[in-house]
């Protein structure tokens, strides 16, 4: 499975999701198993760094900065539409993010808040918030969707292997 994350510009939301995200997956053996990739990219705006708020919150949970500030944001158009092109799910914050996406790739669409709780709530762009407290606040929301989704996807994939281990039997 090919997972990513969009949001507006790849610079708050999306790249957090995919560092996150992709740390969960990775200490996960049965998740490793079944993910081949977690990236993010922007349908909106192109820019050139990840926001410095969430590098902080980034490097607060103990990624390598170095690791952190090496997320170039990409975009729909050029380098990053390769990234739309192969993924399986294509994962956004609200629902506007599906009316920027190229109308090729709205069957591939789903939102995080659905994804994790079944129901939609916007997860709104951090990018305004000016006190590193409540970005941090609004950050550990979204972790929390991430928690829950990656529990349901790890529930599919056991109820697949198990389908599979029972039909060859």
């Amino acid at each position: 499975m090919k997972i990513l994350f969009i949001c507006m510009s790849n610079i708050c939301r999306s790249p957090y999701c995919e560092y996150v995200f992709r740390k969960i997956v990775q200490e996960d053996e049965i998740l490793s198993k079944n993910i081949e990739w977690v990236k993010s990219s922007a349908v909106f705006n192109k820019s050139f760094r990840i926001n410095s708020k969430s590098e902080k919150v980034l490097t607060d949970e103990g990624f390598d900065r170095e690791y952190v500030l090496s997320h170039k944001p990409t975009f729909k158009w050029g380098k990053g539409r390769q990234y739309f092109k192969d993924a399986d799910i294509i994962i956004g914050m609200t629902r506007s993010n599906k009316w920027f996406l190229p109308f090729g790739f709205h069957k591939k669409f789903a939102l995080l808040s659905v994804l994790a709780s079944s129901r939609y709530k916007a997860i709104p762009d951090p990018v305004l918030i000016k006190d590193q407290a409540k970005y941090n606040n609004a950050m550990q929301e979204i972790k929390r969707y991430l928690i829950s989704y990656a529990n349901k996807l790890k529930s599919q994939f056991i109820a697949k292997d198990d389908s599979m281990s029972s039909r060859s039997e």
